[in-house]
Protein backbone atom coordinates (compact mmCIF):
# COMPACT_ATOMS: atom_id res chain seq x y z
CA UNK A 1 0.00 0.00 0.00
CA UNK A 2 1.47 3.28 -0.82
CA UNK A 3 -0.17 5.46 1.84
CA UNK A 4 -0.72 8.26 -0.10
CA UNK A 5 -2.76 10.21 1.83
CA UNK A 6 -0.97 10.03 4.60
CA UNK A 7 2.25 10.84 2.94
CA UNK A 8 0.70 14.08 2.34
CA UNK A 9 0.37 14.97 5.92
CA UNK A 10 4.04 14.37 7.29
CA UNK A 11 7.24 15.39 5.98
CA UNK A 12 8.76 11.73 6.32
CA UNK A 13 6.95 8.56 6.16
CA UNK A 14 8.61 5.16 5.97
CA UNK A 15 6.43 2.36 5.19
CA UNK A 16 7.84 -1.21 6.56
CA UNK A 17 6.82 -4.57 5.86
CA UNK A 18 7.68 -5.68 9.35
CA UNK A 19 9.11 -4.42 12.27
CA UNK A 20 9.71 -6.06 15.88
CA UNK A 21 9.25 -2.30 17.37
CA UNK A 22 8.33 0.83 15.09
CA UNK A 23 9.52 2.89 18.00
CA UNK A 24 13.05 1.33 18.26
CA UNK A 25 13.11 1.53 14.17
CA UNK A 26 12.35 5.23 14.54
CA UNK A 27 14.93 5.63 17.95
CA UNK A 28 17.76 4.46 16.06
CA UNK A 29 17.29 6.80 12.92
CA UNK A 30 15.74 9.61 14.48
CA UNK A 31 19.09 11.49 14.35
CA UNK A 32 18.83 12.10 10.60
CA UNK A 33 14.94 12.57 10.98
CA UNK A 34 12.68 15.81 11.23
CA UNK A 35 10.30 16.84 13.25
CA UNK A 36 6.90 14.68 12.43
CA UNK A 37 8.40 12.20 10.88
CA UNK A 38 6.79 8.81 11.01
CA UNK A 39 7.56 4.62 10.76
CA UNK A 40 4.25 2.66 10.43
CA UNK A 41 3.88 -1.31 9.27
CA UNK A 42 1.22 -3.77 9.56
CA UNK A 43 3.19 -6.18 10.73
CA UNK A 44 4.97 -5.61 14.33
CA UNK A 45 6.14 -8.63 15.46
CA UNK A 46 7.67 -7.39 18.85
CA UNK A 47 5.69 -4.17 20.31
CA UNK A 48 5.90 -2.81 23.59
CA UNK A 49 3.07 -1.68 26.19
CA UNK A 50 3.04 0.00 29.31
CA UNK A 51 4.56 -1.88 32.23
CA UNK A 52 6.60 -4.33 29.98
CA UNK A 53 3.53 -5.82 28.26
CA UNK A 54 4.08 -7.02 24.95
CA UNK A 55 1.58 -6.20 21.92
CA UNK A 56 1.19 -8.45 19.09
CA UNK A 57 -1.52 -8.62 16.44
CA UNK A 58 -2.01 -10.74 13.12
CA UNK A 59 0.08 -9.13 10.06
CA UNK A 60 -2.32 -6.89 8.09
CA UNK A 61 -4.92 -6.25 10.77
CA UNK A 62 -3.57 -3.65 12.79
CA UNK A 63 -1.22 -0.49 12.14
CA UNK A 64 1.78 0.53 14.41
CA UNK A 65 2.69 3.97 14.49
CA UNK A 66 5.69 5.58 15.70
CA UNK A 67 5.83 9.79 15.38
CA UNK A 68 8.96 11.33 15.92
CA UNK A 69 8.21 14.50 18.22
CA UNK A 70 11.09 17.46 18.26
CA UNK A 71 9.97 20.88 19.58
CA UNK A 72 12.09 23.92 20.48
CA UNK A 73 11.94 25.63 23.52
CA UNK A 74 9.32 23.42 25.39
CA UNK A 75 10.40 23.09 29.23
CA UNK A 76 10.62 19.12 30.12
CA UNK A 77 7.46 19.13 31.94
CA UNK A 78 5.48 19.66 28.17
CA UNK A 79 6.72 16.35 26.99
CA UNK A 80 4.49 14.40 29.39
CA UNK A 81 1.48 16.01 27.61
CA UNK A 82 2.46 14.14 24.58
CA UNK A 83 0.41 10.15 25.17
CA UNK A 84 -2.58 12.24 26.17
CA UNK A 85 -2.27 14.76 22.77
CA UNK A 86 -2.12 11.43 21.26
CA UNK A 87 -4.84 9.73 22.72
CA UNK A 88 -7.07 13.06 21.77
CA UNK A 89 -5.94 12.72 18.44
CA UNK A 90 -6.24 8.39 17.69
CA UNK A 91 -9.83 9.33 18.88
CA UNK A 92 -10.64 12.16 17.24
CA UNK A 93 -9.53 10.21 14.32
CA UNK A 94 -11.34 6.86 15.06
CA UNK A 95 -14.68 8.62 15.72
CA UNK A 96 -15.42 9.11 11.72
CA UNK A 97 -15.00 5.64 10.63
CA UNK A 98 -18.04 4.25 13.65
CA UNK A 99 -20.40 5.65 14.80
CA UNK A 100 -19.67 4.53 18.57
CA UNK A 101 -18.69 6.17 21.14
CA UNK A 102 -14.89 6.60 21.25
CA UNK A 103 -12.99 7.99 24.26
CA UNK A 104 -9.72 8.29 26.16
CA UNK A 105 -8.53 6.32 29.09
CA UNK A 106 -6.26 7.95 30.73
CA UNK A 107 -3.16 7.52 30.65
CA UNK A 108 -2.60 6.23 27.24
CA UNK A 109 -5.42 3.83 25.58
CA UNK A 110 -8.16 4.68 23.13
CA UNK A 111 -11.67 2.83 23.81
CA UNK A 112 -14.73 2.31 21.69
CA UNK A 113 -17.62 1.31 23.76
CA UNK A 114 -14.99 1.01 26.75
CA UNK A 115 -13.15 -1.22 25.06
CA UNK A 116 -9.52 -0.73 24.32
CA UNK A 117 -9.04 -0.27 20.63
CA UNK A 118 -5.21 1.57 20.69
CA UNK A 119 -3.17 1.47 23.22
CA UNK A 120 0.19 4.30 23.39
CA UNK A 121 3.81 4.44 24.30
CA UNK A 122 5.64 7.48 24.12
CA UNK A 123 9.18 7.73 25.21
CA UNK A 124 12.16 10.02 25.42
CA UNK A 125 15.14 10.11 22.91
CA UNK A 126 18.28 9.70 24.53
CA UNK A 127 19.39 13.33 26.48
CA UNK A 128 15.76 14.57 26.01
CA UNK A 129 16.05 15.46 22.58
CA UNK A 130 12.35 14.31 21.61
CA UNK A 131 10.06 12.34 22.32
CA UNK A 132 8.56 8.78 20.18
CA UNK A 133 4.84 8.48 20.33
CA UNK A 134 3.82 5.04 19.30
CA UNK A 135 0.26 3.70 19.00
CA UNK A 136 -1.41 0.60 18.30
CA UNK A 137 -4.72 0.60 16.46
CA UNK A 138 -6.73 -2.64 16.02
CA UNK A 139 -8.30 -2.46 12.54
CA UNK A 140 -9.56 -5.63 11.19
CA UNK A 141 -9.07 -7.79 14.25
CA UNK A 142 -11.92 -10.49 14.62
CA UNK A 143 -13.02 -11.56 18.21
CA UNK A 144 -11.01 -14.97 18.50
CA UNK A 145 -8.08 -12.85 17.26
CA UNK A 146 -8.60 -10.16 20.23
CA UNK A 147 -5.24 -9.79 22.77
CA UNK A 148 -7.61 -9.37 25.81
CA UNK A 149 -11.31 -9.91 26.52
CA UNK A 150 -11.66 -5.86 26.64
CA UNK A 151 -9.97 -5.50 23.60
CA UNK A 152 -11.75 -4.63 20.12
CA UNK A 153 -11.29 -3.65 16.50
CA UNK A 154 -12.61 -1.08 14.12
CA UNK A 155 -14.47 -4.12 12.08
CA UNK A 156 -15.83 -4.97 15.69
CA UNK A 157 -17.43 -1.06 16.01
CA UNK A 158 -19.09 -1.73 12.78
CA UNK A 159 -16.52 0.05 10.46
CA UNK A 160 -16.94 -1.10 6.89
CA UNK A 161 -14.24 -1.59 4.21
CA UNK A 162 -11.58 -0.11 7.10
CA UNK A 163 -8.94 1.24 4.82
CA UNK A 164 -5.11 1.96 6.41
CA UNK A 165 -4.03 4.88 4.77
CA UNK A 166 -7.45 6.74 5.97
CA UNK A 167 -7.12 5.78 9.50
CA UNK A 168 -3.49 6.91 9.08
CA UNK A 169 -4.16 9.99 7.83
CA UNK A 170 -7.05 11.09 10.12
CA UNK A 171 -4.92 10.16 13.11
CA UNK A 172 -1.70 12.42 11.63
CA UNK A 173 -4.10 15.04 10.17
CA UNK A 174 -5.47 15.31 14.10
CA UNK A 175 -2.19 14.87 15.86
CA UNK A 176 -0.47 17.31 13.94
CA UNK A 177 -2.99 19.99 14.41
CA UNK A 178 -3.20 19.72 18.50
CA UNK A 179 0.76 19.42 18.46
CA UNK A 180 1.26 22.39 16.39
CA UNK A 181 -1.47 24.24 18.63
CA UNK A 182 0.54 22.86 21.70
CA UNK A 183 4.22 23.67 20.69
CA UNK A 184 2.94 27.20 19.42
CA UNK A 185 1.17 27.77 23.32
CA UNK A 186 4.93 26.87 24.11
CA UNK A 187 3.69 23.54 25.74
CA UNK A 188 0.84 25.50 27.93
CA UNK A 189 -2.02 23.14 28.23
CA UNK A 190 -4.36 25.61 29.07
CA UNK A 191 -3.65 28.64 26.62
CA UNK A 192 -3.26 26.14 24.04
CA UNK A 193 -6.86 24.19 25.44
CA UNK A 194 -5.31 21.20 25.10
CA UNK A 195 -5.73 20.10 28.78
CA UNK A 196 -9.65 21.12 28.36
CA UNK A 197 -9.78 18.91 25.32
CA UNK A 198 -8.47 15.71 27.13
CA UNK A 199 -10.68 16.19 29.80
CA UNK A 200 -13.53 16.39 27.59
CA UNK A 201 -12.64 13.44 25.72
CA UNK A 202 -11.17 11.70 28.82
CA UNK A 203 -13.83 8.91 29.79
CA UNK A 204 -11.91 8.11 33.16
CA UNK A 205 -13.06 11.18 34.78
CA UNK A 206 -16.38 10.88 36.82
CA UNK A 207 -15.85 7.26 36.87
CA UNK A 208 -14.81 5.27 39.89
CA UNK A 209 -11.65 3.33 39.18
CA UNK A 210 -8.39 1.39 41.13
CA UNK A 211 -5.48 2.68 40.29
CA UNK A 212 -2.76 -0.03 40.69
CA UNK A 213 0.57 2.70 41.38
CA UNK A 214 3.99 2.03 40.12
CA UNK A 215 5.36 1.01 43.39
CA UNK A 216 2.68 -1.75 44.19
CA UNK A 217 0.06 -0.13 46.41
CA UNK A 218 -3.17 0.47 44.96
CA UNK A 219 -5.87 3.84 45.05
CA UNK A 220 -9.77 3.11 45.09
CA UNK A 221 -11.48 6.42 44.37
CA UNK A 222 -13.61 8.99 41.92
CA UNK A 223 -11.54 10.13 39.51
CA UNK A 224 -12.17 13.82 38.88
CA UNK A 225 -10.11 15.68 36.46
CA UNK A 226 -6.17 16.43 35.10
CA UNK A 227 -4.07 18.98 36.51
CA UNK A 228 -2.35 21.15 34.60
CA UNK A 229 0.86 18.73 34.64
CA UNK A 230 -1.17 16.00 33.31
CA UNK A 231 -1.74 13.80 36.20
CA UNK A 232 -4.99 12.19 36.96
CA UNK A 233 -6.92 13.59 40.17
CA UNK A 234 -8.22 10.58 42.28
CA UNK A 235 -10.43 11.36 45.50
CA UNK A 236 -10.51 8.63 47.85
CA UNK A 237 -11.08 8.38 51.81
CA UNK A 238 -7.55 10.30 52.18
CA UNK A 239 -8.58 12.98 50.20
CA UNK A 240 -7.40 14.01 46.33
CA UNK A 241 -4.50 12.24 45.12
CA UNK A 242 -2.88 13.35 42.17
CA UNK A 243 -1.83 10.15 40.28
CA UNK A 244 1.62 10.81 37.64
CA UNK A 245 1.77 6.80 36.92
CA UNK A 246 -0.48 3.69 37.50
CA UNK A 247 -2.42 1.21 35.61
CA UNK A 248 -6.01 2.11 35.92
CA UNK A 249 -9.24 0.19 36.06
CA UNK A 250 -12.55 1.32 35.44
CA UNK A 251 -15.02 -0.18 38.44
CA UNK A 252 -18.45 -0.52 37.67
CA UNK A 253 -20.52 0.31 40.64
Amino acid sequence: MSFRRSRAVVPVLEVLPEAASTNDVLQARAGDLPDLAVVVTDNQTGGRGRLGRVWVSPPGKSLAISVLLRPEGLAPEALGWFPLLAGVAMSRALSGFTSREVAVKWPNDVLIDEAKVCGILSELLPGMDGVIVGAGVNLTLEHDELPTPTSTSLALAGATDVDPDAVLAAYLTQLSVLYREFVAAGGDPVRSALRDEVVEACHTIGRSVRVELPGGDVLLGTATSIDESGRLIVDSDDGPTAVAAGDVTHLRY
